[in-house]
């Protein structure tokens, strides 16, 4: 049976962190689910209750979740007069998006609404039963908090806390995103062919995909593998060898993932960056399942003929420097 749930985003990266919701629900439920709704901060979407844990455990750039309750106007809450709420007390908690309803009293609201459900209900404000969230965005947003995301997401696998790491290497939210953005299910295999210090492949196989990795560099293969050593997280496939040669050594890849190097203290064997990601973009449909998509972090928007370019997103990190997260399917 599906149900409808609400999930509050992180207020970065304009539409990345609303379709990391929708296209891994898509995943996660083999599609039966769809999207009701969905504006600044949030997005609504209608699942099947027993693939919510499994959503829940993937998303990086999520804030909060929970069963949904309904949306109105602060002007008028007589919706809020049909909403039932589960047996015990509760308590009203709010986050206002980035300014949004700056003419609304919070506290107000919260009263009032607090009056309409405390007549089925009992208020407890330190230990409630049920919180029940508003969200204010373009309208009021109510709902049934069911999971609170940890705002230092993967703390303990942030760059700096691994053995071998380089300071340009994303962040694991950002990494973790990025594979789900390609589709990939559980129990497939991505493949990071920069991959670095392993930040990508690290995420992947924590969501229980099979991670493969490979460089040009023998040194990112080692550090890489020194990494998936420290976390105990196993590392199906290794290589080291050009982006080119990459279809002689890897087929049936159900997602490529990979933040190519952007030629500042990187070492790319004095070729231009360009030609790099060029025939990184030639090579990855020989690698690709037949539905499998590349997610691929360049300095700036990159076409490719020999891929569909379905999103970028952009991420403006400092100065000159932002970085586009591209999703490609194959032609």
């Amino acid at each position: 049976m599906n149900k409808t749930y609400l999930f509050e985003l992180l207020g970065e990266l304009k539409d990345m962190p609303r379709d990391e919701v929708i296209t891994t629900s898509f995943t996660e439920s083999d599609g039966n689910c769809r999207k009701v709704c969905d504006g600044p901060g949030y997005v609504v979407m209608e699942l099947p209750e027993e693939c919510v844990d499994g959503i829940n455990d993937r998303l990086a750039l999520t804030h909060m979740m929970g069963d949904y309750l309904g949306s109105f106007d602060p002007s008028d809450l007589s919706s809020v007069e049909n909403m039932v709420l589960p047996e015990g007390t509760f308590a009203i908690r709010y986050r206002r998006f980035k300014g949004m309803l700056a003419d609304v009293d919070s506290q107000k609201l919260i009263r009032n609404i607090g009056m309409i459900l405390s007549k089925k209900n009992s208020v407890n404000l330190k230990e409630p039963d049920v919180v029940v969230r508003m969200f204010m965005s373009d309208m009021i947003h109510l709902y049934i908090e069911k999971k609170a995301f940890d705002a230092d997401l993967l703390r303990e696998r942030k760059v700096s806390e691994r053995p071998f790491f380089s300071p340009i290497s994303l962040h694991p939210k950002y990494a973790r995103a990025l594979i789900n953005l390609t589709g990939v299910k559980r129990g497939g295999t991505v493949l990071d062919p920069f991959c670095g210090t392993g930040g990508i492949v690290i995420e992947a196989a924590t969501m229980g995909m099979k991670a493969v990795a490979s460089d040009f560099d023998p040194e990112m293969v080692a550090g890489t593998r020194e990494n998936m050593d420290f976390y105990k997280l196993p590392l199906h496939d290794f290589e080291v060898i050009d982006i080119s040669d990459i279809p002689e050594r890897f087929s049936e890849i159900d997602a490529v993932a990979c933040d190519p190097p952007y030629g500042r203290s990187t070492k790319t064997g004095g070729e231009n960056i360009d030609s790099i990601y060029a025939r990184a973009l030639n090579s990855f449909p020989e690698v690709l399942s037949q539905n499998g998509k590349a997610g691929v972090v360049l300095p700036h928007p990159f076409n490719a003929d020999a891929m569909n370019l379905e999103g970028v997103y952009i991420q403006y990190v400092h100065g000159t420097l932002s970085r586009h997260y591209h999703i490609f399917g194959k032609n």
